[in-house]
Parts: structure tokens; C-alpha cells; sequence
């Protein structure tokens, strides 16, 4: 068999890796390229755009040291009886592709993640290896996130998070049952207990550096998680029920819902079409309420419908207001924050520019108007000195007259 050519094994691997979506690089500090200009960023193979907090886009590189693998997870495209073209890299084959594209201004970084090949621990040693090579050979600065191994030895982990801002390890599905039937390879407490050592590490590694400043950093920009939906049977409840529980016992940066997508020559245990990606986008609101909201898990699965799920035409806080009328209307003027918030069309920004006008002024429905996106979503659920809703609240067809029109709405579910 003929060797492959690097441009041929990055044509497989980058696109084996886009079905991984936890590769967002939030919490990173602008960087600049090895010649000193700026850092761009360009379309390419393999490459991805995140955005951190601030706004900016990050462009990475995002591969697959390998699409090889000892697993037969049922939903994986790359799983062991899977029959697709396989190909891997060498460490230094990703250390070179990743240097060549960064000092081409392509990208800020490197994603890095892998199948199973020989074992967990010749993996993670691959992987490890690849990002030692930029980091102590080519003293790259870069951005790295690698994607670990939980049947790995803890150790090798350890070092990769040495090397790397931020690692990962899937929990893959988001019930036990699921995760069982589904991966049969793979084991929960597992899985968990890895995500808990890296807790435990970053943690430690966060308390050696206030003691002595030149101890090493490890995963400073924290660990985060993924979660496949769609491909068993739980629902939206039990999704944000696990992301909650994750959240508040490992201390994660971020919990990433990636909706399942049919692959060739499936299992017939799994679905035959793909989840709407209107759902995953309606997880990710979720997600936001509970961490910038101030929502508890139970009151966004309160705004799920009775099959468990959140409703696909209106977004959790616009369903959760509806379910809960008589929380309104709020009185823009003398309300607190956390209750501001619960305002549908109220965003962290609009609710401080709010708090911070009404210090020199009482608002009126025109001052509210200037200080949010959308005015016709907010109305229903305020008061203003010039503005009550009256019976607008309680209004039957409210639902209807809120949800988005049904144009936008194909956009998601396309």
C-alpha cells in the first residue's frame, strides 16, 4: 500500500476531528507569531474558529492524531468496524504542520485530539510528545488544547497538562444506560474520576503558583467536556440534569453539546436521522442561563415541555417567563439585578446599562427601548414609569405573537 502524503493525511484527520466540538479556547490571552506581526486568520483545512470571551476569533488547528482505533463505539465514525480511509501522524509531523501554519498567520494554536491506537497509554504518549516538541524544541507559545485519554495513565495526563491551556475528556453520552449500550468500551466512573484528577491537579498547580513563581502551570486555561445528543433516548432534562452535576463537581470551563450526525454503514442501534440542531442550540442556552443567569438546573428543566425536552420554537428563559406569569411584570426601575435578568430579551448588558441609567433618571418605555436589542420581546414582561402591560401578560396567544418566525427557525433546524 502506498504511503500517504502529509496533505492527504491532514485531508482525513482534520476532517475526522470535526465531529468534536469542545475545541472553544475562551479564557486565552492575545498571542503574537514567531516573526513578531500579527496574528491573522484565513479558511484552510483543518482549521476552526472559537471565540473567547472578549469577542476575538481564534483560529486553531484541528486534527486527529489519528482516526485509528481500538474502540467500537457505535456512534463514532472512526470506531473500530467503521469503513472509512485511516491515516496517522507522527508527533512530529503535528508539531511541523502546526508551526508551518502558524507562522503562515493561519492559525493561533493547536486543537489535538485522537483515536485509540495499540493503547491508551501509546496514545497519550503520542499526543503528550507532539506538544512537547513545539513547546521545548520550538518554544511554541501558542495556544494548545489536547483532547485526553481517560484510560490513560494518570501520569501521562498529568503532562499533557503541563504542555497544554486547556485538555478535555469526553464524557461522550449523558446517561449511564446510554453510555453503556452505546460505548461499550467505556466506563463512567472512569471517565469521571480522570475529569476529577484534573480537577485535582489544576487546583494544585493554582495553589503552587501563589507560593512560588516559577512553578509550573498546568491546563491554566481549565478542562472542559463533551456531551453527544441525540443519539440515546435522554432528554433535555437529563442533559442539563448532568451538565449541572459536572459543572459543580469538577469545576468546568465549559460543557460543549455536540448533536449526533448519521454516519455511513451506522449501527442499527442508533438513530436514523439526526436531533434538529435547533436542540443544540437551545442547550446552549440552557447553559447560559444556569451560568450567567443565575437559573438552578430545576428551573430550567421547569421550562422543558412534558416529554422532558425544550421547546424548539422559543428559547428556555422566553418559556420559563410563560410558565411563570405571575413572576411579572418587573419594574425595570426598582428591581435587582437577578430578577432583571429573568426578563425575556434581558441580557447581562442591557441589565447593567438599566441599573446604571436609572441612577440619574426614572426610565421610561423609550429609555428601556434604547438601552435593549428588542423591545417587542421585553414589553410583555415590564413596567416602566409610562409603560404597564396590562392584561398583555396574560395574553393566551403571547407564545405565538414571541416566538421567532418560522424563516429563522429553519436556519437552526437545516
Amino acid at each position: 500500500m502506498a504511503q500517504k502524503s502529509l496533505l492527504e493525511k491532514l485531508e482525513i484527520l482534520a476532517d475526522a476531528a470535526k465531529y468534536d466540538a469542545s475545541c472553544a479556547s475562551s479564557g486565552t490571552a492575545k498571542k503574537n507569531s514567531l516573526d513578531g506581526k500579527g496574528i491573522g486568520s484565513t479558511e484552510g483545512m483543518g482549521i476552526c474558529h472559537a471565540y473567547a470571551p472578549d469577542g476575538r476569533c481564534i483560529s486553531l488547528l484541528k486534527i486527529l492524531l489519528t482516526n485509528h482505533c481500538i474502540f467500537d463505539c457505535h456512534y463514532c465514525i472512526n470506531r473500530k468496524s467503521s469503513n472509512v480511509r485511516r491515516a496517522r501522524f507522527t508527533p512530529q509531523e503535528v508539531a511541523d504542520l502546526t508551526l508551518n501554519f502558524y507562522r503562515r498567520n493561519y492559525i493561533e494554536g493547536l486543537f489535538l485530539s485522537s483515536g485509540i491506537i495499540k493503547s491508551s497509554n501509546h496514545t497519550m504518549e503520542q499526543m503528550v510528545e507532539a506538544a512537547r516538541i513545539l513547546r521545548d524544541e520550538y518554544d511554541f507559545r501558542g495556544y494548545i488544547h489536547l483532547k485526553t485519554i481517560p484510560e490513560a495513565d494518570p501520569e501521562l495526563v498529568r503532562q499533557a497538562g503541563l504542555y497544554a491551556d486547556r485538555v478535555s475528556i469526553n464524557v461522550e453520552l449523558p446517561t449511564t444506560s446510554g453510555l453503556t449500550r452505546l460505548a461499550p468500551d467505556k466506563d463512567e466512573r472512569q471517565i469521571e474520576g480522570a475529569i476529577a484528577k484534573t480537577k485535582d491537579d489544576i487546583i494544585e498547580a493554582k495553589d503552587a503558583r501563589k507560593r512560588f513563581r516559577h512553578a509550573p502551570r498546568f491546563a491554566p486555561a481549565g478542562q472542559s467536556t463533551q456531551m453527544i445528543v441525540g443519539a440515546d433516548r435522554a432528554s433535555d432534562a437529563d442533559i442539563v440534569g448532568k451538565a449541572s452535576r459536572l459543572y459543580d463537581s469538577f469545576g468546568l470551563r465549559r460543557v460543549y453539546y455536540s448533536a449526533f450526525s448519521p454516519i455511513p454503514d451506522a449501527s442499527a442501534v442508533l438513530p436514523l436521522q439526526r436531533p434538529p440542531l435547533l436542540r443544540e442550540h437551545r442547550l446552549y442556552q440552557s447553559d447560559w442561563l444556569m451560568r450567567f443567569y443565575g437559573y438552578a438546573p430545576g428551573e430550567v428543566c421547569e421550562a422543558t415541555d412534558a416529554d422532558g425536552n425544550l421547546p424548539l420554537d422559543i428559547d428556555p428563559k422566553l418559556a420559563w417567563a410563560l410558565k411563570f406569569r405571575e413572576t411579572f411584570p418587573v419594574d425595570v426601575n426598582r428591581a435587582g439585578k437577578e430578577m432583571l435578568l429573568r426578563v425575556p430579551g434581558l441580557g447581562p448588558t442591557a441589565v447593567r446599562r438599566i441599573i446604571t441609567a436609572r441612577r440619574h433618571r426614572t426610565l421610561r418605555l423609550d429609555d428601556v427601548a434604547r438601552l435593549t436589542q428588542s423591545i417587542a420581546k421585553v414589553r410583555p414582561f415590564i413596567t416602566a414609569l409610562d409603560w404597564r402591560p396590562t392584561t398583555l401578560t396574560d395574553r393566551a396567544d403571547l407564545r405565538s405573537l414571541l416566538a421567532p418566525k418560522q424563516e429563522q427557525l429553519e436556519l437552526f433546524a437545516s
